[in-house]
């Protein structure tokens, strides 16, 4: 027995799923943020406040805000590709540039403020995101066939 092809559909769901559960993921770390900021001293599960190694000198405050200012913008780009993807709300051809741009916006938070997620979700974030530039700029996949266009 070969390979079968995935159906366009499964096609569909999965990118689909994989944008937007990609997106509501970095819903996580601003709960993270806002967990530490209210409540200090409670667990956390492995996260911790937003610190960049890059830029060491910069207030807890204000590490607070450009990181959530990534996450926020990496939350929302990541959802309104899956929208556009799927052709609810936004054109259907946003979708690749919204996609590419919020993975970008995504590895560049993740770089500067590297070490707050626990290991599992740093992880996980930079394979989807590398997936999501891989697959959108070097293999050209899905094709708008392939995605039902």
């Amino acid at each position: 027995m070969g390979n079968p092809a995935m159906s366009t559909e499964g096609i569909r769901g999965l990118v689909f799923g994989a944008l937007m559960i990609h997106g509501l993921g970095h819903g996580g770390a601003l709960g993270a943020l806002l967990w530490i900021a209210f409540r200090p001293g409670d667990p956390t599960g492995g996260w911790q406040a937003a610190r960049s190694w890059l830029l060491p000198a910069l207030p807890a405050a204000s590490a607070t805000m450009v990181a959530g200012t990534f996450w926020v913008i990496s939350l929302l780009g990541f959802v309104a590709a899956a929208l556009a993807f799927w052709g609810i709300v936004l054109p259907g051809d946003l979708w690749r540039p919204l996609a590419i741009g919020s993975a970008i916006v995504s590895l560049v938070g993740i770089t500067l403020f590297f070490g707050t997620w626990p290991p599992f979700n740093t992880v996980a974030a930079l394979a989807v995101n590398v997936a999501v530039l891989l697959s959108l700029l070097v293999l050209r996949w899905p094709t708008i066939a392939d995605a039902g266009g």
